[in-house]
Protein backbone atom coordinates (compact mmCIF):
# COMPACT_ATOMS: atom_id res chain seq x y z
CA UNK A 1 0.00 0.00 0.00
CA UNK A 2 2.90 2.08 0.95
CA UNK A 3 4.99 1.24 -1.76
CA UNK A 4 1.89 2.92 -4.39
CA UNK A 5 1.98 5.83 -2.91
CA UNK A 6 5.80 6.74 -3.29
CA UNK A 7 5.94 5.54 -6.62
CA UNK A 8 4.20 8.70 -7.70
CA UNK A 9 6.51 11.15 -6.07
CA UNK A 10 10.13 12.02 -7.70
CA UNK A 11 13.48 11.66 -6.24
CA UNK A 12 14.39 15.02 -4.93
CA UNK A 13 17.79 16.52 -6.86
CA UNK A 14 21.08 18.10 -5.14
CA UNK A 15 20.09 22.00 -5.61
CA UNK A 16 23.58 23.38 -4.89
CA UNK A 17 26.55 24.13 -6.63
CA UNK A 18 28.73 21.64 -8.31
CA UNK A 19 31.72 20.45 -6.10
CA UNK A 20 35.03 20.91 -6.80
CA UNK A 21 36.65 17.48 -6.75
CA UNK A 22 40.35 18.95 -6.15
CA UNK A 23 38.37 20.51 -2.60
CA UNK A 24 37.14 17.04 -1.64
CA UNK A 25 39.52 14.79 -2.59
CA UNK A 26 43.09 14.58 -0.07
CA UNK A 27 45.45 15.70 -2.37
CA UNK A 28 49.16 15.11 -2.39
CA UNK A 29 49.14 16.38 1.09
CA UNK A 30 46.82 14.05 2.49
CA UNK A 31 48.74 11.44 0.90
CA UNK A 32 51.37 12.23 2.43
CA UNK A 33 50.72 12.57 5.64
CA UNK A 34 48.68 8.84 5.39
CA UNK A 35 51.96 7.24 4.77
CA UNK A 36 53.72 8.97 7.29
CA UNK A 37 51.88 7.80 9.82
CA UNK A 38 52.20 4.22 7.51
CA UNK A 39 55.76 4.38 8.36
CA UNK A 40 55.61 5.53 11.88
CA UNK A 41 53.38 2.84 12.57
CA UNK A 42 55.94 0.32 11.40
CA UNK A 43 58.54 1.62 12.86
CA UNK A 44 56.73 1.69 16.56
CA UNK A 45 55.55 -1.93 16.02
CA UNK A 46 58.96 -3.20 14.68
CA UNK A 47 60.52 -1.71 18.22
CA UNK A 48 58.25 -2.78 20.16
CA UNK A 49 58.35 -5.61 19.22
CA UNK A 50 62.47 -6.22 19.73
CA UNK A 51 61.72 -4.75 23.13
CA UNK A 52 59.59 -7.37 23.77
CA UNK A 53 61.77 -10.08 22.37
CA UNK A 54 64.64 -8.89 24.39
CA UNK A 55 62.24 -9.18 27.80
CA UNK A 56 61.88 -12.71 27.05
CA UNK A 57 65.37 -13.17 26.56
CA UNK A 58 66.54 -11.49 29.64
CA UNK A 59 63.40 -13.51 31.75
CA UNK A 60 64.53 -16.82 30.22
CA UNK A 61 68.43 -16.03 31.14
CA UNK A 62 67.03 -14.96 34.80
CA UNK A 63 65.59 -18.28 35.39
CA UNK A 64 68.21 -20.35 34.18
CA UNK A 65 70.78 -18.48 36.58
CA UNK A 66 67.92 -18.90 39.46
CA UNK A 67 67.86 -22.52 38.48
CA UNK A 68 71.69 -23.41 38.39
CA UNK A 69 71.42 -21.11 42.10
CA UNK A 70 69.44 -23.44 43.66
CA UNK A 71 70.84 -26.39 41.95
CA UNK A 72 74.25 -25.10 43.43
CA UNK A 73 72.41 -24.75 46.66
CA UNK A 74 70.61 -27.82 47.41
CA UNK A 75 74.09 -29.90 46.72
CA UNK A 76 75.53 -27.59 49.10
CA UNK A 77 72.71 -27.73 51.74
CA UNK A 78 72.90 -32.09 51.26
CA UNK A 79 76.67 -32.03 51.72
CA UNK A 80 76.62 -29.99 54.89
CA UNK A 81 73.46 -32.55 55.65
CA UNK A 82 75.81 -35.69 54.92
CA UNK A 83 78.32 -34.38 57.12
CA UNK A 84 75.86 -34.13 60.14
CA UNK A 85 74.45 -37.75 59.95
CA UNK A 86 77.74 -39.28 59.21
CA UNK A 87 78.06 -41.37 62.88
CA UNK A 88 81.71 -42.10 62.07
CA UNK A 89 82.74 -38.39 62.23
CA UNK A 90 81.06 -37.88 65.48
CA UNK A 91 83.07 -40.31 68.17
CA UNK A 92 79.61 -39.72 70.86
CA UNK A 93 77.24 -41.44 68.22
CA UNK A 94 79.24 -44.74 67.71
CA UNK A 95 77.70 -47.57 68.98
Amino acid sequence: MHDALFAGLQTPSPTGPAVDPDLVTPGFWGFAFIIFIALAVIVLVWDMLRRIRRGRVRADIREELLAEQQAADAVRASDVDDQDVDPQDDPDRRA
